[in-house]
């Protein structure tokens, strides 16, 4: 499994790595404004992504954007706050040729001796600022549980955790296994409005969970077969939606596929987590193509016995497909005609229309 996910990784990205990168990097909205220009064989202005991270000012009165030429770049980013408004643009129109991956997970040793990283420190990117876009580029983290027997707890391992408002993802890939995409807030009390717009998720347990409010618009969501001898496998979707925040997941118009056997997963599991008993997780999965990997008599399961998923705002609406079947009613709630007019990637967004490739 190791060899083969590493090997993927490499190959797009090797294949391109002669592409240079000039002008625009691929056909889609223009990115006017302040460059900086990032290549692993030192090319550019930068060789990491985080010295070029770093090299951009703060709170910008013009976003400034910093492309990526193709490559594998192993490494940690953490893309502060007061970064608001930066781009990261992929070297081509093909995301699979720019990597960014790491491979550290919750319960890998922290090299100072301070502990473990936890589910949110081991994060490949962290993403932090309002206005924050990526195009065209693969989040990666590719720590393998068969690689680290000694690891029996702790196995969370983030491709990219994501805090800001008005956060835009166009045509990028997220890869992993449990806990591959956290979309989140910077706090409990804040809206964070997220769009991942023709993306691509691949992951086993909750590898798509947080207290966002995202939008999934036309996105593949891909659950991974395991070497494991009970079911469910794992979940898609572990929303944990704040008290205060009107709406939280909205999957539309999305794939949900498998490379596993037939109804191994949950489509979701509700997340309240310690730090936020109060939590309310919302998720309404609607207009899509669920197949046959998803458990279609019980989709839904519960985290934790004393926050049963019935309790929390779990709704379908015209989906499809094997995963889509209905047999028992009460285990697949369904949002009215009124509710459907109501959960649409507009009223999710509140105004705010990104331009999209």
């Amino acid at each position: 499994m190791g060899t083969t996910r590493r090997g993927a990784l490499l190959a797009g990205a090797g294949a391109a790595l002669g592409v240079a990168l000039a002008g625009r990097a691929h056909a889609g909205p223009a990115h006017a404004g302040p460059r900086l220009r990032v290549a692993p064989d030192g090319s550019g202005d930068f060789a990491t992504v985080q010295e070029a991270v770093d090299a951009t000012p703060d709170r910008p009165g013009t976003p400034w954007t910093i492309a990526l030429a193709p490559g594998v770049y192993r490494e940690t980013v953490k893309i502060p706050e007061s970064k608001t408004g930066l781009t990261l643009l992929g070297g081509t129109g093909d995301p699979r040729d720019t990597v960014i991956v790491h491979d550290n997970a919750a319960g890998t040793p922290r090299p100072d001796g301070s502990g473990t990283y936890g589910t949110s420190g081991s994060a490949t990117v962290t993403a932090r600022p309002d206005g924050f876009t990526a195009r065209r580029i693969t989040f990666a983290n590719d720590w393998l549980r068969a690689d680290h027997p000694e690891v029996t707890s702790g196995t969370q391992a983030v491709a990219i955790k994501v805090m800001g408002d008005r956060s835009l993802f166009d045509r990028c890939r997220f890869l992993g296994h449990q806990d591959t995409l956290y979309a989140d807030t910077r706090h409990v009390s804040l809206t964070a409005r997220q769009l991942f717009h023709r993306c691509y998720v691949e992951g086993d347990v909750d590898f798509v969970f947080g207290r966002a409010t995202a939008v999934f618009h036309g996105c593949e969501l891909r659950t991974l077969d395991r070497e494991v001898d009970f079911t469910p496998y794992g979940f898609v979707f572990a929303p944990s939606t704040a008290a205060g925040t009107r709406y939280g997941y909205l999957a539309h118009r999305c794939r949900i596929t498998t490379t596993a056997p037939s109804g191994a997963y949950k489509l979701a599991r509700p997340w309240v987590p310690s730090s936020d008993p109060a939590a309310r997780p919302s998720l309404v999965v609607r207009d899509s193509l669920l197949g046959a990997g998803i458990d279609a008599a019980r989709p839904y399961a519960n985290m934790r016995e004393q926050y049963p998923w019935q309790g929390f705002f779990f709704r379908e609406w015209a989906n499809r497909g094997p995963g889509a079947a209905v047999a028992d009613p009460a285990e697949r709630p369904r949002l009215t005609a009124a509710g459907a007019a109501e959960h649409t990637p507009a009223a999710y967004l509140g105004g705010w229309c990104p331009a999209v490739g």
